[in-house]
């Protein structure tokens, strides 16, 4: 099966995670999409789709108005996005991303983690090669063809684009997602995206096995407890 549907899966997986760090993570999100654009919801598109994914996690109205009046200079919170790269045990590798207003406290806490399992951090490119950043979506809709030719109208290829039990799943590269999205929404008006996510994606699953296989959820373990940390992505195959 396709990304569309691993990342549902995964999602459904995590539902369990603690609220606080989802607000959170919002909260960074929206500042940092605002701060790069305009601070108004109508008046800039990647804004307002974050904003709509926020509220269908169920994300309070007051931490989404907070972040974007922190945006309109009533904040002084600079965050950034910043990628690590890592090497975990057996074949497998992490890509972290996370979302900072002190690099020097994040970074050292990601290369606690790995050294407490005696892996290492990774240098630029030394992980990424191995994985597509894509914006990967999944909806309801019987357009497929239309959307299918809209989009390549609009010279976006998709890595992915499938159909299974009434779902159409898309993926393309993470610079096309927002065209990618709006295009949907002008053939789909009342679209609801069940998966609307973008990250890292494995071009590539290893397997793991005994105490590579413990080692490496230990470690993810460590990474995703991390408060700056908002995504880990990794390449190894876990049992459904």
């Amino acid at each position: 099966m396709g990304r569309a549907y691993a990342v549902r899966e995964a999602r459904i997986k995590k539902t369990g995670a603690a609220r606080g760090k989802i607000y959170s993570t919002y909260a960074k999100e929206i500042y940092l999409v605002a701060k790069r654009g305009v601070p108004e919801i109508e008046a800039n598109s990647a804004l307002k789709h974050l904003v709509e994914k926020a509220k269908k996690e169920q994300v309070p109205a007051d931490i989404i108005n907070r972040a974007l009046e922190k945006a309109k200079g009533a904040g002084k919170d600079e965050y950034e996005e910043i990628i690590y790269e890592g090497f975990g045990p057996g074949a497998s590798t992490f890509m972290i991303k996370t979302l900072t207003d002190n690099v020097n406290r994040t970074v050292g806490e990601v290369r606690a983690a790995f050294n407490k399992m005696k892996k290492s951090l990774g240098v630029n490119n030394s992980v990424s090669y191995n994985y597509d950043n894509l914006t990967v979506v999944s909806f309801k809709s019987d357009k497929e063809e239309d959307i299918l030719m809209a989009l390549l109208d609009a010279a976006i290829e998709p890595v992915e684009y499938e159909s299974e039990d009434g779902f159409i799943n898309i993926s393309v590269q993470y610079k096309d997602g927002l065209k990618m999205k709006e295009i949907v929404e002008s053939i789909v008006p009342d679209v609801d995206f069940d998966v609307d996510e973008s990250g890292w994606y494995a071009k590539d699953l290893v397997t793991l096995e005994g105490e590579d296989l413990e080692t490496f959820n230990k470690l993810y373990n460590l990474l995703d407890e991390i408060e700056d940390v908002t995504d880990v992505y990794h390449n190894v195959k876990l049992e459904d």
